[in-house]
């Protein structure tokens, strides 16, 4: 029931992004494991990014959403069946909640994507500040972060709202990050490691994309 479900959304969302006329580019999809769960660890630019990165998941996939995805009739009762979780930011104890059910379906085998930023970033630099805790979820489980970037998915519909224009698009993927009996040092590192390899691939295929439209 559960991988009919995922492969039924997927569908759905290849067919929106299909009407959309995005035409997506995918690097580094070898880097994905399919025998065992990661934590996709991915930028914010855009609604589109879950219908972007959805359709390429192997394996059981839930997506850690805002709260108030929850109150969205029929999305919030697909979500669920499909090991979303909602995260209420502005309450602490209800946030370490959904991270501890996070560690958990890790753990059962579902992998977790979640976009640390907490909001679609509107400005130009690549990233903004990644809320704590994200990346604990992987630590936690023990389970490798795969570094997901998308670059251009703004120019779908943000950047021109409310029109939705055909437009080009990159995922990529970059070598999983293991999280396995990691050091002091090595913690206190990850983070800013995780978002050195998505600015950087964030840039690099924004750079690809200016060139092809020269």
């Amino acid at each position: 029931k559960e991988i009919s479900s995922l492969r039924i959304v997927q569908a759905v969302f290849r067919f929106i992004l299909w009407v959309a006329g995005v035409k997506l580019t995918v690097i580094g999809e070898e880097n994905v494991p399919t025998d065992t769960p990661v934590l996709y660890i991915g930028n914010h630019r855009s609604f589109f990014d879950v219908p972007i990165t959805y359709p390429r998941c192997p394996v059981r996939t839930g997506y850690i959403a805002k709260k108030e995805m929850e109150k969205v009739p029929l999305l919030s009762t697909w979500m669920k069946r499909l090991h979303c979780l909602f995260l209420d930011r502005s309450d602490l104890k209800a946030g370490m909640k959904t991270i501890l059910a996070a560690i958990e379906e890790i753990k059962n085998g579902v992998s977790i994507c979640i976009f640390p930023e907490g909001t679609r970033n509107r400005t130009d630099a690549p990233l903004l500040e990644f809320h704590a805790g994200s990346l604990k979820i992987a630590e936690k489980a023990q389970c490798p972060i795969v570094p997901m970037t998308i670059a251009n998915a703004e120019q779908i519909f943000e950047a021109h709202s409310p029109c939705i224009r055909k437009t080009k698009v990159i995922i990529e993927y970059g070598e999983p990050i293991e999280t396995k009996n990691l050091d002091r040092t090595q913690q206190k590192a990850l983070t800013s490691q995780v978002v050195a390899r998505i600015s950087e691939t964030y840039e690099k295929n924004m750079k690809l994309l200016s060139g092809e439209n020269k």
